[in-house]
């Protein structure tokens, strides 16, 4: 009997599902400084960086044995202290994005029982329910999560369709094109940056991959990335599309009196009540599969970092360790998803753009003449480019935090 090779459909789900989420409803505010030309230009520029950046961690990946992750990559290739950095800002990130999952999936969850079953929970009691029930789904395999979180796209795929057929149809074309307010854009551009970067980043699943497909699937990991990448440009666009085309630039200053800038988003863009109970199904199904692929990340990453074995109670240890800090956080810190997204994004920089082009550089000087078993695409220079966009993005984030340069401040008095 010859075992069934994992198809290219079922790793671009999993790429896809992961940078897909809930996250993307925060992109519309963080590039209402820019608007909807500029946002284009960026999607475009971070689809190519972060293609690339994946490409180099697939490409050092497949030089050593199956199941090892960033940490012995970055180990072995970069040194200790670049080991200590890479380990915490993995860590920051995946944990803050699952405690956002958590923070997101229980207010969905606790809406949609109250509004079509009449049934009152708890926030915090959904949130643990959702967790519970997804971390079994990620400490049963790759293959549960890739099988999962196929269904789960085809649903999101029809879910946001049907939700933006009723944007689409109101669109304004002045709305995307000739906006009230400020007439300079470009500047507001860095300050999304790392959202975005952040939107499109499912690199701590690489390793998965190769997990997933072996050692010889180079070609095939390469392909379910680019694939994964495209559906999610495509997502981001229509969405921005309908967004954009239905709200005025000006209206966005309305965001800084909000408490809650999502529930202020869909209140405020022109659907039916039909249409945003398919709304909330979308971002509920968004919410399942980034944490999805989130989860199996960082449950890979700490398997390898504290050596647990592959049997059921190895997982079992390493999925208390993944799991459960986010989950407590996310019953017990209530309504920190936007903040949790942009906290990301620094050290999403980190270790998903500036580590891998750092590494692949110290990878291929020690190879030598050696010929690897993949490489990654864009020859010798594009490795350093990828370091400078990477920069570029921590250091945008440090501007919007200390000088609080942000989206809407086009919008200040």
């Amino acid at each position: 009997m010859t075992t069934r090779q994992p198809s290219v459909l079922g790793g671009a789900m999993i790429a896809a599902g992961t940078m897909i989420g809930a996250g993307m409803l925060t992109l519309p505010i963080v590039s209402a400084g820019m608007w909807f030309t500029w946002t284009i230009f960026i999607m475009l520029l971070t689809t190519f960086f972060m293609q690339n950046s994946a490409e180099e961690i697939l490409e050092v990946n497949l030089s050593y044995p199956e199941g090892s992750s960033f940490h012995t990559l970055v180990k072995d290739n970069l040194g200790h202290f670049a080991t200590i950095v890479n380990g915490l800002s993995v860590a920051f990130v995946l944990y803050i994005l699952l405690y956002a999952y958590v923070d997101g999936s229980g207010s969905v969850i606790q809406n949609a029982l109250q509004m079509n079953f009449n049934i009152t929970m708890p926030k915090a009691m959904a949130g643990l329910v959702f967790a519970v029930i997804f971390s079994l789904v990620v400490w049963w395999g790759a293959k549960a999560v890739d099988r999962i979180s196929t269904v789960l796209m085809i649903a999101m795929f029809i879910t946001l369709f049907v939700a933006l057929t009723g944007l689409l149809k109101s669109i304004s074309i002045p709305n995307l094109f000739e906006p009230s307010g400020e007439s300079k854009f470009a500047i507001y551009a860095f300050a999304s940056l790392p959202f975005f970067l952040t939107s499109f980043c499912f690199h701590a699943s690489v390793p998965s991959f190769v997990k997933y497909y072996g050692r010889e699937g180079g070609k095939k990991i390469r392909l379910a990335i680019a694939i994964g990448m495209v559906l999610t440009l495509i997502f981001y666009g229509v969405w921005m599309l309908g967004i954009m085309g239905n709200i005025p630039r000006i209206q966005f200053l309305e965001v800084a009196q909000a408490n809650d800038g999502l529930v202020w988003l869909l209140n405020t863009v022109n659907l039916s009540e039909v249409f945003r109970t398919i709304l909330k199904f979308f971002m509920f199904f968004a919410v399942v599969t980034s944490f999805l692929g989130a989860g199996l990340g960082l449950f890979d990453y700490i398997a390898d970092l504290c050596k647990f074995d592959d049997s059921a109670l190895g997982r079992a240890k390493t999925a208390v360790i993944t799991f459960i800090p986010p989950t407590i956080l996310g019953m017990s810190l209530p309504g920190g998803f936007i903040v949790a997204i942009g906290f990301a994004g620094l050290f999403a920089a980190i270790w998903s753009v500036i580590i891998p082009g750092m590494m692949v550089i110290a990878h291929r000087k020690k190879a030598g003449n050696e010929k690897p078993v993949f490489k990654a695409m864009g020859g010798k220079w594009m490795p350093y480019l990828v370091i400078i966009y990477g920069v570029i993005a921590a250091v945008s984030h440090l501007l919007v935090e200390v000088f609080h340069w942000n989206a809407l401040n086009f919008l200040a008095p």
